[in-house]
């Protein structure tokens, strides 16, 4: 694939008359995708897909395609240089776009991480094996994500990972059951198997009559997938320039000083270790991390190519949406085994959902919990309780609520497929929170 992309990058980013520069982006992926339905397989498919978007750039002008390619070299080639000659034609005819900016300098990079995935053939045997007798309701995407761009001016930039992700739950009856999930770039049957247990476990206790809670505030516990869920929500225009300045940020409170995160609190955008690739679609380099929030205090902001134009600022590869791709929380001290006896009297909650902004000025979120949420008296599961709507400020959870987090953060990587697969994740600890507004 590398070499496949680097001959097409060499024929279509050649200079040419009109043109100040030629650029290609190019995604692809080799996808297995598996579905159960009571430990038994439902669905399976294998995707293989490749696109490259070709842009050509005159001053402030650029006109850009993307197509589907075949995997031919010599057809797709054709394919692109078709492309790249309308586009030619078409660029005089294109408006300036004010806020257009690239990159000066010549950055190349290549990444290629190779993982030690499951076959099929493997991954059916194994839920086979340690499911049995249970209802286990899953799907499984797994294989190699490429990422890579090149324009006329030599740049090159390469990204390759191989990774999986299986979503499961463990069914009882009604609304109850156990979500799990395990992801990675190496797949272990008896990390798998020992997830598989621990939900088994949990199932049990879900038919323990169950705690109806009156509406309230509570402590709780957040599972990592849970703090995953409520960092996934803050991305939605937390950390962006634009945001800030248009008067969106839903920590602006915090920029102005009018709200304080707890000084356990690290959050930064951690390129380096995840997967997601170190570049963008218009060449500019991501640094290995971004601090954007340190002990509680807020700092710097992702930043686009556009944003940087219009705000006179210097960008830092964001994307256009400027929201995190490898956002991580630094861990705490609390010990995972020490959790329920941390908590005493409260709430597990281990998923939610449904979650999005009741007040985005005061970075205020609603949704529902989910899954198996358990009432915990003295350091001790003791009943389920049924699913409940939440309403709460992050900036209060996070900040004057926080109690612990815990020694260790879990990787939860976008299980987004739609179209094709992603490459964002987050990576979060669990976390003991006071003061959790429970609403109905």
């Amino acid at each position: 694939m590398h070499s496949y992309f680097q001959q097409l990058a060499a024929a279509v980013c050649a200079p040419a008359t009109g043109a100040d520069r030629v650029t290609l982006y190019f995604s692809a992926e080799a996808s297995d995708f598996i579905r159960f339905n009571h430990a038994q397989v439902r669905q399976a498919t294998h995707v293989e897909q490749r696109y490259g978007t070709v842009s050509v750039v005159s001053g402030q002008k650029r006109a850009s395609s993307s197509i589907s390619l075949g995997g031919d070299l010599a057809a797709d080639t054709t394919a692109l240089l078709a492309e790249r000659a309308a586009l030619l034609q078409q660029l005089p005819l294109v408006p300036d776009d004010a806020y257009l900016l690239l990159p000066d300098a010549v950055v190349n990079t290549e990444r290629s991480a190779t993982g030690s995935l499951p076959t099929p053939q493997q991954l059916i045997k194994a839920v086979a094996k340690h499911a049995t007798g249970s209802d286990l309701v899953g799907f499984y995407a797994g294989g190699s994500v490429v990422r890579a761009f090149a324009d006329s001016r030599g740049q090159r930039n390469w990204h390759s990972v191989e990774s999986f992700h299986f979503d499961w739950c463990l069914y009882r009856e009604r609304d109850q059951a156990v979500k799990s999930s395990y992801a990675g770039t190496a797949w272990n049957e008896a990390d798998f198997a020992q997830r598989v247990a621990q939900g088994r476990s949990r199932l049990a206790l879900l038919a323990l009559p169950a705690k109806t809670l009156a509406p309230g505030a509570y402590r709780v516990y957040f599972s990592p997938v849970a703090v995953a869920e409520l960092l996934g929500t803050l991305s939605w225009g937390g950390f962006g320039l634009r945001d800030l300045h248009t008067g969106t940020s839903t920590l602006q409170l915090a920029h102005k000083g009018q709200a304080w995160l707890s000084p356990q609190l690290t959050l930064t955008e951690a390129t380096a270790d995840g997967i997601a690739p170190r570049f963008q679609a218009d060449g500019f380099t991501k640094p290995d991390a971004v601090e954007l929030v340190r002990a509680g205090q807020v700092g710097a902001l992702l930043t686009s190519p556009r944003s940087a134009k219009e705000y006179g600022q210097t960008t830092n590869g964001s994307g256009d949406g400027e929201s995190p791709e490898s956002l991580a929380m630094a861990p705490g001290h609390l010990p995972e085994a020490e959790v329920l006896q941390a908590l005493g009297t409260g709430v597990y909650i281990s998923n939610l959902h449904y979650l999005n902004y009741s007040d985005r000025q005061a970075c205020r979120m609603t949704g529902m919990t989910r899954f198996a949420c358990f009432w915990v008296e003295n350091g001790q599961i003791v009943a389920p309780i049924p699913v409940m709507r939440f309403d709460d400020s992050l900036l209060r959870m996070f900040g004057t609520g926080l109690v612990a987090l815990t020694d260790h953060a879990e990787l939860v990587p976008a299980d987004g497929t739609y179209g094709a697969r992603q490459l964002q994740s987050l990576t979060a600890p669990g976390a003991i929170v006071d003061g959790f507004a429970l609403t109905l």
